[in-house]
């Protein structure tokens, strides 16, 4: 039987994501769409729909989706989705679900997900919403995704979070490694994948539980459909696949940034099976900035229970269920 799990691939931004969304979307049973944004700060203000139990509050809610910058980008009908959200079973996953859906039959293709780097570090609400989640995290040298980082318009300009972006991303990789078990969690490294496409997306599909199909090496040729022309920092998955951009950091970056990548997060690297070009060691300062991000980003499960709390005090509203109810396996545990 086939799968119809929903998909999801994450990583840090500047990993290649947008890459192996394209790689996915080239499969002729997937389509994942580009990032709508519209997710995570649904989940966030969850509470003020409370139950959606109510078809007005399931339409409020997707009027809010269908008002959000970025659902343009999806191709379909505000009024269309609209009503499919509040003809949809009655919980936050479902809402958001039956639009990524929508887009998926957009292209006749019957599995679905969504894209968007900053999941990986918000596994846990994913698999709140999606339980039968599959998740593909995309690994790259850190190094190349602060260089590129460093020249995007939308970056911060201190040089420090760049690292620290990375940081946390690498640490969020390993902690969803041991926590998730080989048939929810799957990792990839860019350079691996660039080097030679084939054997890694074969890996990818028997992951996904689907056959391998060769148009998945050749992203490009869906991007001009499920990359905005706007986003002109992906202008490169408009190309065949390349491994020029790999190790590119050696030239993209200075010597006093490359030491200071290095300081912070060169155990991650080394992790990873990258090797370090320097003997740079972590100041005081970047040890005790590193302990704190980990720490921070350990106590997620901690902050979503208080977030829930917080929620329900400041709106006296319940939530509303969170569990998508659209695949076989979620459709099944709620009877």
């Amino acid at each position: 039987m086939s799968s119809d799990r929903p998909i999801f691939v994450v990583g840090c931004p500047r990993s290649g994501t947008t890459m192996l969304q394209l790689m996915l979307h080239a499969h002729p049973r997937i389509a994942l769409p580009p990032e709508n944004r519209f997710l995570l700060p649904g989940y966030e203000r969850r509470h003020e729909y409370g139950d959606l139990s109510s078809p007005q509050q399931r339409r409020e809610l997707a009027e809010w989706i269908v008002a959000s910058p970025h659902f343009g980008d999806l191709g379909l009908s505000g009024e269309a989705v609209v009503e499919a959200v509040v003809a949809a079973p009655p919980t936050l996953g479902s809402a958001f679900g039956t639009i990524f859906q929508m887009y998926a039959q957009r292209f006749g293709k019957p599995r679905w997900g969504d894209k968007r780097p900053s999941y990986l570090r918000n596994l846990p609400v994913i698999l709140r919403l999606f339980p039968d989640a599959q998740i593909i995290n995309i690994v790259r040298d850190g190094r190349d995704c602060v260089a590129s980082l460093k020249e995007t318009p939308w970056g911060p300009a201190d040089f420090g979070k760049l690292v620290d972006t990375w940081a946390r991303s690498a640490d969020a990789s390993v902690r969803a490694s041991r926590e998730y078990p080989s048939d929810v969690y799957q990792q990839v490294r860019y350079e691996d994948l660039v080097a030679d496409p084939e054997p890694h997306l074969r890996a990818i599909c028997t992951f996904l539980g689907e056959d391998y199909d060769p148009a998945m090496a050749r992203p490009s040729e869906v991007a001009p459909v499920a990359v905005p022309e706007y986003k002109t920092w992906h202008s490169l998955t408009h190309s065949e696949v390349t491994t020029a951009r790999v190790a590119s950091w050696q030239h993209r970056l200075t010597v006093d940034e490359i030491d200071r990548c290095e300081a912070v997060f060169g155990d991650r690297l080394r992790h990873f099976g990258y090797q370090l070009a320097t003997t740079a060691n972590p100041t005081p300062r970047a040890r005790a900035t590193r302990t704190w991000l980990a720490v921070r980003d350990r106590l997620g499960p901690a902050r979503l229970r208080a977030d829930d709390v917080r929620g329900r005090l400041r709106t006296r509203r319940r939530g509303p269920a969170l569990p998508a109810r659209l695949t076989a396996g979620e459709q099944y545990r709620t009877r």
